[in-house]
């Protein structure tokens, strides 16, 4: 009696009756269209004035000041390339402090004595003048104070992201104030990338090595995401406000049997990837890998590294594109760091290493990495960033999405730690210990069946439980969130690291000022790390209690809320840390500090006014329905009395009950979160404000959900208005 009027039944029938996929054979290889839509190399050569093209080639490769004099003819050369591949406008794509990207169109058109002309000048690809007043700034900039700027990053490429009805020149670049204030992400990771460049070196040069001119930190960020079929998201309000289920209950299947990962794709979800795949070729976006991941409907993307500018750029491609095939495809892409409760939620796995302008990948131990006292000594700065600056890293990934993602049984716990695998375990312990270290080859795992090869080990294995983990060649930093762009982490982590090694290398250059030979000297300064550092790492599993106890042990902090992990970014040695590396201004810190607490604040309002929206306005109007329903039945029984054996309305009665009970919690809960919510109104400052909400509102929500959860499970199915998890995560 409930599907006719029930959206939800007519929704299930809709997508149990869609056909199948409509095959069409790709007719290119992925390299013939990758880049086809970027301003890369291939088309600078071909376009540019050899000279004009040096200059932008040592701009790009060496790191050098762009050439101003060059600018108009690159503009010319680049609006000509991009209106024979039909576009229009250009814009200038940055990327503000609300985690997104940002545009604003501008036509090639312009107005002189000959009529309408097609034109773009240099200053125009170097400089853009967005309104800056809008954006979040931390209180930086007032209404009033509208003036911004945005400045080409040519290290970048520029790109073309085709509309429906014609198509947009992208010009990556950072966004800055009137005043010269870095408002946006990227600026201040170009500058930690300077800055470790200029740290790096140092490292070089101690060794001997006078050839390189500059180091690049690179990233491959691994980005995990679910879909469900679209209409089960247009039905779901707090998917589409908040982005994650403010409300479900568990099924009774979720991952526990652990089929969905790597296991094979459904037509449906393949067509979905190929589609983005050819985007992002296009778009010069190396993906390389896709899979399912562990929970029902999550899938993962790779690509091949790059710079770390130019890999942020490319992560922000990734998830705008993913977002617009899955329209196309009627499918909603969730990037939310816990979508569906009690199930894994997303991450974005941040592989991040060091290379030389040589191509020599710094990060790399050799075959004998005892031996390698240069490795050692970056090994070893990356230890002590980590330990000195740890509370800045989680500061890096903290938001109020990664909170209920952290330490949630499937990523990392707050708490930041260092795995190192085996081998290099073992020669830091060597190190500490004052023996020589012998190698540990890499050898053969000899299967012992005839037909297969055998196969090579790496020097580490894979902890999947670490924040923060050596893979070969690489670090990877597990706990940044889905949603989260990757600037952030990667300019903390920079300007740590470059930190580390300053002060390691005057360690190293005093005590060799004294007298003492290289070797010696540099086994000596690492020793005393090594032994300093000590708490971080950690070989086990970072699931467990355990695991929790011992970290408070050695003093490492566990900080599972964002504001107040958020403290962590104005400490006075912090702060003066971020100065001392010219990462941020003393206002640039004290401003994102206020945005992120506001940004924590205003996401819990969000959840709350949804939830009881949804409460007062979904929920209550169904169970009230079956409430009066069941108590017609319930006096229906009783009027016939003796005609019906004693007790016949029991089960009715009981449910009754269990109804009465979940609607006057659900009423009673969403009273208490607003007058908790109220109570925040008063409170002036800003991370008071966010400590309150997060300590008072957010386990509250929580809690009160389930109230909500027990409804779904008793109400009838064709009376429950909204899709249920074994639905969302199991049909499309």
């Amino acid at each position: 009696m409930y599907s006719n009027s029930n959206p939800r039944q007519s929704v299930l029938l809709k997508i149990a009756a869609n056909g199948h996929i409509n095959f069409e054979p790709q007719k290119m290889t992925n390299s013939s269209r990758f880049g086809e839509n970027t301003f890369n190399d291939h088309v600078m050569r071909e376009r540019l004035p050899k000279d004009v093209y040096k200059k932008l080639r040592d701009t790009i490769k060496k790191g050098e000041k762009l050439d101003i004099t060059i600018a108009n003819t690159v503009a010319h050369a680049m609006k000509e390339w991009a209106m024979s591949k039909g576009v229009s406008h250009f814009t200038h794509w940055f990327q503000p402090q609300t985690g997104l990207t940002a545009e604003k169109h501008d036509a090639f058109l312009e107005l002189d004595e000959e009529g309408v002309v097609e034109r773009f000048r240099g200053n125009q690809l170097v400089q853009g003048e967005p309104d800056a007043s809008s954006f979040p700034s931390g209180g930086s900039r007032t209404t009033f104070e509208a003036r911004g700027y945005t400045a080409w990053d040519p290290s970048s490429p520029a790109f073309i992201m085709e509309g429906p009805k014609g198509s947009i020149l992208c010009i990556p670049s950072v966004f800055i104030s009137y005043t010269g204030e870095a408002l946006d992400k990227k600026t201040p990771l170009l500058r930690s990338m300077e800055s470790i460049s200029l740290s790096a070196l140092k490292v070089l040069r101690l060794f001997g090595n006078t050839i390189a001119s500059r180091v690049v930190t690179t990233i491959g960020t691994e980005q995990e995401y679910f879909l469900i079929d679209k209409a089960f998201y247009n039905l779901r309000p707090d998917l589409q406000i908040t982005g994650r289920t403010l409300q479900g209950a568990k099924p009774p299947k979720g991952q526990q049997l652990e089929d969905h990962y790597f296991g094979s794709i459904k037509e449906r979800v393949l067509a979905f990837m190929q589609d983005s795949e050819t985007e992002l070729y296009k778009l010069g976006v190396p993906a390389k890998t896709r899979h399912n991941e562990v929970a029902p409907h999550q899938f993962e993307i790779a690509p091949i590294f790059a710079e770390a500018n130019v890999g942020a750029d490319r992560n922000h491609l990734i998830m705008e594109v993913l977002k617009k095939v899955a329209l196309r495809h009627g499918l909603a892409l969730l990037l939310h760091e816990k979508p569906f409760a009690g199930i894994n939620g997303s991450g974005k796995h941040n592989n991040w290493s060091m290379a030389d302008s040589e191509g020599h990948n710094l990060l790399d131990p050799g075959a004998t990495p005892e031996k390698n006292l240069q490795f050692l000594v970056f090994l070893v700065s990356i230890l002590r960033a980590v330990h000195k600056y740890g509370d800045l890293l989680r500061m890096a990934i903290a938001s109020a999405s990664n909170d209920h993602r952290l330490g949630a049984n499937e990523a990392p716990p707050a708490i930041i730690s260092v795995f190192l695998g085996e081998q290099l375990s073992h020669i830091l312990d060597d190190i500490k210990a004052g023996r020589v270290s012998q190698s540990v080859d890499k050898y053969l795992i000899d299967l012992g069946i005839s037909k297969l090869p055998a196969i090579s080990r790496d020097n580490t294995d894979r902890n999947r439980t670490s924040p923060f983990a050596f893979t070969g060649e690489k670090f990877e930093f597990r706990a940044i969130g889905s949603s989260a762009s990757v600037s952030l982490a990667n300019t903390v982590l920079n300007a740590a690291v470059a930190d580390s090694i300053d002060v390691i290398v005057a360690e190293i250059e005093a005590k060799r000022a004294a007298g003492t030979e290289l070797k010696e000297a540099v086994i000596f300064v690492i020793n005393k790390y090594v032994v300093e550092t000590e708490p971080i790492r950690f070989e086990g599993n970072n699931y467990s209690k355990e695991w929790e106890k011992e970290a408070k042990k050695r003093g490492l902090p566990n900080i599972k809320k964002t504001p107040h992990a958020l403290d962590a970014l104005v400490k006075p040695e912090n702060i003066d840390m971020l100065l001392r590396q010219k990462v941020f201004t003393k206002q640039e810190i004290e401003g994102r500090y206020k945005i992120k607490q506001e940004q924590y604040i205003t996401a819990l309002e969000i959840e709350s006014e949804t939830f009881c929206n949804m409460v007062n306005t979904q929920i209550l109007p169904a169970a009230i329905t079956y409430k009066n329903e069941l108590l017609n039945v319930i006096q229906g029984i009783k009027e016939l009395g003796t005609l019906l054996p004693a007790g016949s309305a029991k089960t009715e009665v009981e449910i009754f009950k269990a109804i009465v009970k979940n609607i006057d919690s659900l009423e009673l809960g969403c009273e208490q979160i607003k007058t908790k919510l109220e109570k925040a109104e008063g409170i002036e400052n800003v991370a008071d404000k966010a400590k309150f909400i997060s300590d008072n509102v957010s386990d509250l929500l929580n809690d009160v959900r389930h109230y909500a959860d027990d409804l779904e499970n008793i109400l009838p199915d064709g009376l429950w208005p909204l899709p249920k998890y074994s639905e969302m995560l199991f049909i499309m």
